[in-house]
């Protein structure tokens, strides 16, 4: 999963603001590969202070029963976490599926 990581473009980790990523085993419901929880940056209004960080939660029991090689386990997580980063900036999935990040 590091690795994976790893791959998540520096431009994109350096805009972020309060916000973590973790690992978690299994999701909240079956299929779910991973889940952004918190208030996007285009909703932060003046009275955003002093609140625990955003998180973006990447479920690896479910990436890895869709994916057969190691290879394949790096680019999923790595589409997951850009896809639920995007959700951090405000982008909906209907958005991302337009821009191919589905």
């Amino acid at each position: 999963m590091a690795d994976a990581l790893d791959t998540i473009p520096p431009e994109l980790t350096r805009l972020m603001d309060n916000v973590v990523i973790t690992i978690e085993e299994d999701p909240p419901e079956p299929g779910l590969l991973g889940l952004y929880e918190g208030i996007p940056l285009t909703e932060r209004g003046e009275g955003y202070a002093g609140v625990l960080p955003d998180r973006i939660l990447i479920y690896w029991r479910e990436i890895c029963a869709i994916c057969e090689t190691p290879e394949e386990v790096v680019e999923e997580v790595r589409i997951t976490v850009v896809h639920e980063i995007a959700h951090h900036f405000g982008i909906d999935d209907a958005r991302l599926h337009e821009l191919g990040w589905g």
